[in-house]
């Protein structure tokens, strides 16, 4: 063993050691759509009297935290996410009503003297100053009282508590206690407030929460004028339940927010839709990888169960990355988990590939060297092709939100680990496993001594694919003018992620035709609901933005028709988000387009990054014109699927290319159009391989992952087809016309037999 392979094979053991142990220690963070829970997403509101900046949100984090510890949820999250808005995850939490309505409330406690009952033509409607300070409110019978300034505040306020007085009468209420000056400021106003007669308005105190008087106690006739209640102490009653009383103790002793929030996203995952979503990728991961391996040992033989070996050790360290960074596993994230195991092939296939041909040229005199000369001459294509990988997943991560952002997190940490499944571990099984002698005695068994079934027919034909490449580009043309058209006709269905609006997710006891829930639901005042099937016994309701009376009114119109329907999804976007999320879509697709077009740029020549980029865009267009006619949601997910499918077509467009870069720098003599033809026909079984193990990745996804991943493996497998073939038959003829243009010729077919 030479000392390279020596030390490749120390790095790789101390890597898989490390990630062995991280794996047994540290569990991956499960995000909420897979173990269920609710996220609410809140954003500060500047008010005249203080601005929502940084600091009034970072005072707002902390006002939440102390309200959502007294709720008791286990291992809540609260984060902020830029200046304004506060993210909070609570797990196993599936009724988001009452947490939404204990942090959305602002909680400014006041204490006021009420200077009597208003009169007749006074406004209880709202407050209404009478005198600087003074206002009109309804107590919590109706009754309006005109109320002074405020003497006490909730920073006055020591500690609150729920209690049950079953002697006295009083049932559940709250106690109230005062320190420092709130002690003094309490016998005042109640010392004020005794020297009135009983029975009469102004002897109440008025304990308001957020302009809402909540209790108007009067003071007891036991109380001496001027002298008040002096144990700082007092009870705020009002037939109150359990919860009532535990919430309103919760806000007084968490404290006022400083500053308004608005709830401009709201998510709940049941946990059965959680569970059957892990159940449903893992059968997906385990199906697929299964395929995938079969399919690159029946190839390449030895090698490629080798290759198969590379992948679980994939496999082990992306989840150990995943755990180590802390990262948070969606269900979109565990969909690129498995979307990456495919992507892993590609790797070992370009390696592989390029070792046969060195074989079959007769170049290199043993299985070895042209192993080693294999995965010297890959080197730049996988590199190339990774990178443009990495810049989809970073426009993920620092774009997109959500899980969203988790796939593009997983699929960063996927691409980085085939790289060192592909260039490390896997080079070192197979350079000692070539080294055997036994299997130098039997070149055939290592795979890449034979050429191939498709190279062997490729190289027995040597078909002239660009003969005609302006045939090609009107093929393309019409494909892409056909697709685009459903663009123009149908309009893209963008979902409630960019529209803003409510998404609820029911399973049923068995299937429901979604046309009569859609008339039902018409009938019943919503005629803009959109219903769809999700999976075998399920459906989706997508609407406008709903309250929450709405939404029981929607759901109990679905139970009358569907019979028992549980809810196990349901999702609010505000109409501001979804413009601010359809906004950063748009700037992440032009964006990934104008970063994949400068890489290219600098890594080859303009004519074949223009082409490349030219390809991107035709099946970009194709994939939204294929989900218009299909009727099919764009959503956060479908970005994600979008965005890989940018990756997958400019990978394709750059081993292609690279190997044109390749054939040009030799300077044979051909014209450019036989150049590209010539590694067209090189190039192709990389393609063939590569896409069938992605292809069994997908299927089973789509197959097998459930509603939630159906229509994302469904993007992916449309954007792997699409793809493959642009990359040779769109992006080939536009950079051989390119290429004539900018020598002032035509494209010609002279030259474009050379064998492959």
């Amino acid at each position: 063993m030479n000392r390279s392979l020596r030390v490749r094979a120390l790095l790789a053991l101390a890597v898989l050691a490390l990630s062995l142990y991280v794996a047994a220690t540290v569990p991956v963070r499960l995000g909420l759509d897979l173990r269920g829970g609710t996220q609410i997403v809140l954003e500060t509101r500047s008010t005249p009297t203080a601005d929502a900046d940084s600091a009034a949100t970072d005072r707002t984090l902390e006002v939440l935290r102390g309200r959502i510890d007294a709720l008791g949820v286990a291992e809540p999250t609260l984060v902020r996410s830029g200046d304004h808005r506060i993210i909070v995850e609570l797990p196993g939490v599936r009724d988001p009503k009452k947490a939404s309505g204990v942090l959305g409330r602002t909680a400014q406690l006041t204490f006021h003297p009420v200077l009597g009952a208003a009169q007749d033509g006074d406004e209880t409607s709202r407050p209404l100053p009478k005198r600087p300070g003074q206002r009109v409110l309804p107590n919590e019978s109706g009754t309006p009282l005109r109320l002074g300034p405020a003497s006490l505040t909730g920073e006055d306020v020591k500690e609150a508590a729920a209690r049950f007085d079953q002697q006295g009468g009083a049932g559940w209420h709250v106690t109230v206690g005062f320190e420092g000056a709130g002690r003094d400021g309490w016998a005042r106003l109640t010392g004020e407030a005794a020297c009135k007669a009983p029975g009469d308005a102004a002897r109440r105190v008025a304990i308001v929460l957020d302009d809402k008087v909540i209790s108007s106690p009067q003071v007891d006739p036991s109380i001496a004028c001027g002298t008040g209640i002096r144990d700082g102490a007092t009870q705020i009653t009002g037939s109150f339940s359990p919860e009532e009383a535990r919430e309103l103790s919760l806000l007084i002793n968490g404290g006022a927010l400083p500053v308004p929030v608005e709830t401009v996203e709201q998510r709940t995952v049941g946990p059965t839709l959680g569970a059957q979503a892990i159940t449903a990728s893992a059968w997906a991961a385990v199906i697929g990888t299964a395929l995938t391996s079969l399919f690159i040992i029946v190839v390449y033989r030895l090698l490629g169960a080798l290759a198969a070996l590379a992948l679980a050790c994939y496999g082990l360290v992306s989840y150990a990355a995943l755990a180590a960074l802390g990262a948070t596993l969606t269900l979109p994230g565990l969909a690129g988990f498995v979307l990456a195991i495919g992507m892993a092939v590609d790797a070992n296939v370009l390696v592989f590939e390029r070792a046969r041909e060195e074989y079959a040229a007769r170049r290199r005199p043993s299985i070895r060297s042209a192993l080693t000369a294999g995965f010297r001459n890959a080197f730049s294509a996988i590199a190339d092709s990774n990178i443009t990988t990495l810049i989809a997943a970073a426009l993920l991560f620092f774009l997109a939100s959500g899980p969203v952002r988790g796939f593009g997190v997983t699929l960063g940490i996927g691409v980085l680990a085939s790289m060192f499944s592909a260039l490390v571990i896997s080079r070192v099984l197979a350079e000692f496993a070539v080294s055997r002698p036994g299997v130098r005695r039997r070149p055939r068994l290592t795979g890449i001594a034979t050429t191939g079934a498709v190279r062997e027919r490729l190289t027995r034909r040597n078909p002239l694919l660009m003969r005609r490449p302006r045939r090609w580009l009107a093929t393309s043309a019409a494909v892409f003018v056909l697709a685009g058209s459903g663009l123009a006709v149908r309009g893209v269905d963008l979902g409630v992620e960019f529209t803003g609006g409510r998404l609820i997710e029911y399973s049923t006891s068995s299937p429901v035709d979604p046309g009569r829930v859609r008339s039902a639901l018409a009938d019943a005042g919503f005629p803009r609901a959109v219903v769809q099937s999700s999976g075998d016994a399920g459906l989706t309701v997508r609407t406008d933005p709903l309250t929450d009376a709405e939404e029981r009114e929607v759901t109990g119109t679905l139970r009358e028709v569907a019979g028992p329907a549980d809810k196990v999804r349901d999702e609010l976007i505000g109409p501001s988000l979804g413009k601010e999320l359809r906004q950063g879509a748009l700037i992440a697709l032009a964006v990934a387009l104008g970063a994949q077009f400068v890489y290219l740029a600098a890594r080859f020549r303009w004519v074949l990054g223009s082409a490349a980029v030219v390809a991107l865009v035709h099946d970009v267009v194709i994939l939204l014109g294929v989900f218009a006619w299909l009727g099919k949601p764009v959503d956060g997910v479908f970005l994600a699927a979008l965005l890989t499918v940018i990756g997958y077509s400019v990978n394709d467009s750059v081993v292609l290319f690279d190997r044109v870069r390749e054939l040009d720098r030799r300077g044979s003599g051909p014209p450019f159009s036989g150049v590209v033809n010539r590694a067209i026909l090189q190039t192709l079984p990389r393609t063939v391989n590569t896409g069938m193990g992605a292809a069994f990745m997908l299927t089973a996804l789509a197959v097998l992952g459930g509603s939630s991943l159906t229509d994302f493996a469904l993007a992916l497998l449309i954007g792997l087809a699409v793809g493959t073939y642009s990359s040779v038959f769109t992006a080939a003829p536009v950079a051989i016309g390119l290429h004539a243009r900018s020598r002032g010729g035509k494209p010609s077919a002279e030259g474009a037999a050379v064998t492959a």
